[in-house]
């Protein structure tokens, strides 16, 4: 694992775009900071850029780096959850512009899996994470579901759980607006 994770970052620091394992899905993911590198991730995935991606931080810590004002229910959100959960906050900072949301906003989830968390531990900066799919195919649950077409378009793909069959789920996303309004979009 610690050599995957050594490589992983590697790869990230020059600007490249790996495909790992997170707390859900397997996912594909760069340097959150890196617009060039983001732009890579959805030419890859066939995405327009006015859909945003979201990202992985290893703290619930590291979410007010990203941004500007996180809301009292979040804190309790991260710390009460008991399977992944995305949230998405408005007035999102420090990550490059053509990650975010047209509005503004930005999908953090804070992650607890052993491998993605040492990840994002080593690399110190958020990480994309989006399945590892052509935009409006299904999304793979393991890495034997994943296309060629994916793999060969990465820069590293991370060996650690490539054995794995198990199906994990996405994360449930859910959008915190002003005065504390919570909006379910995936359970």
């Amino acid at each position: 694992m610690q050599d995957d994770i050594k490589k992983a970052c590697e790869v990230m620091d020059k600007g490249g775009v790996i495909l790992y394992p997170t707390d859900t899905i397997w996912g594909i993911g760069c340097d959150a900071t890196n617009e060039e590198a983001v732009r890579r991730v959805y030419d890859i995935k066939k995405r327009i850029d006015s859909k945003a991606l979201l990202v992985l931080v290893d703290s619930s810590v590291k979410v007010d780096f990203y941004v500007d004002e996180v809301p009292d229910v979040a804190w309790d959100l991260i710390e009460l959850t008991d399977k992944p959960l995305t949230i998405i906050y408005s007035g999102a900072r420090n990550l490059a512009p053509n990650l975010l949301a047209e509005d503004g906003s930005v999908g953090i989830r804070v992650t607890s899996e052993d491998f993605s968390r040492k990840l994002c531990q080593r690399f110190r900066k958020a990480i994309v994470s989006t399945s590892a799919n052509v935009s409006g195919q299904p999304s793979p649950s393991n890495f034997s579901e994943i296309s060629e077409e994916i793999k060969a378009a990465v820069d590293y793909i991370v060996t650690y759980k490539q054995e794995d069959t198990s199906h994990p789920r996405p994360s449930g996303i859910i959008k915190l607006g002003k005065g504390g309004v919570i909006k379910v979009i995936r359970e």
